[in-house]
C-alpha cells in the first residue's frame, strides 16, 4: 500500500470515527434552574443547547445549532406540527440569498436540511429539526431554525406532543 493511500485511508477512518461519535450524541440529564413547567422546551441560544424540562429541577439537554448573526430570535411559541422525513421548501429569505435553490427538496434527500424529523413552530417559518450536516450542530448556523443531530431530534420527537411550549432565549 502506498503512503498516499494509507494516509487517505487513515483520514477517512478518522473522519468516520469523529462523525459517528458526533452523530451518536445522546441527551444529558442535567439540573436546571428557572420557572418553566415540565414538558416545556427551552432553547438557550447563547449556550447552543436545548432543554426539555422535566420534574424536580431536571432537564434533558441536547446540543443544537441556532440562528447565525442577524437571524436569531427569542420568544415563546408552540410546536404546531410534527413530520418525519419532511420535504422542505426554502423560506423566501433563503431563496433570496440562494436563488438557485430548488423550490422543494424531497424528504430523505441528502440535500434536505431538515434531516429525519421536524417540528414546526407556530407564528413563523421556523422549526426544530434534524440535519444532514452534523458538524453544524453547536454553531450559529441557521436562518433561525433550531438544528439538532438526527438521533437527538428523533429522541425529542418521541418525547413531546404538538402543542408543546417552546421558549427561545438569547
Amino acid at each position: 500500500m502506498s503512503k498516499r493511500i494509507a494516509v487517505a485511508l487513515a483520514a477517512t477512518i478518522g473522519a468516520s470515527i469523529v462523525m459517528s461519535s458526533a452523530a451518536q450524541a445522546r441527551p444529558e440529564l442535567v439540573d436546571v434552574s428557572g420557572d418553566y413547567a415540565p414538558g416545556t422546551i427551552v432553547v438557550k441560544t447563547h449556550e447552543r443547547r436545548l432543554y426539555l424540562i422535566l420534574e424536580s429541577g431536571r432537564a434533558m439537554r441536547y446540543p443544537v445549532g441556532v440562528g447565525k448573526a442577524g437571524k436569531q430570535w427569542s420568544g415563546t411559541t408552540k410546536i404546531d406540527g410534527k413530520y418525519l422525513n419532511p420535504a422542505w421548501s426554502p423560506p423566501s429569505e433563503v431563496k433570496r440569498d440562494k436563488p438557485d435553490m430548488p423550490d422543494v427538496i424531497p424528504g430523505g434527500s441528502p440535500r434536505n436540511p431538515m434531516g429525519v424529523a421536524a417540528m414546526t413552530l407556530a407564528g413563523g417559518e421556523y422549526a426544530i429539526h434534524g440535519t444532514n450536516v452534523p458538524g453544524s450542530v453547536g454553531g450559529f448556523v441557521s436562518y433561525g431554525c433550531i438544528r439538532m443531530l438526527n438521533d437527538d431530534i428523533a429522541d425529542l420527537y418521541q418525547r413531546v406532543p404538538v402543542g408543546t411550549t417552546v421558549t427561545v432565549t438569547r
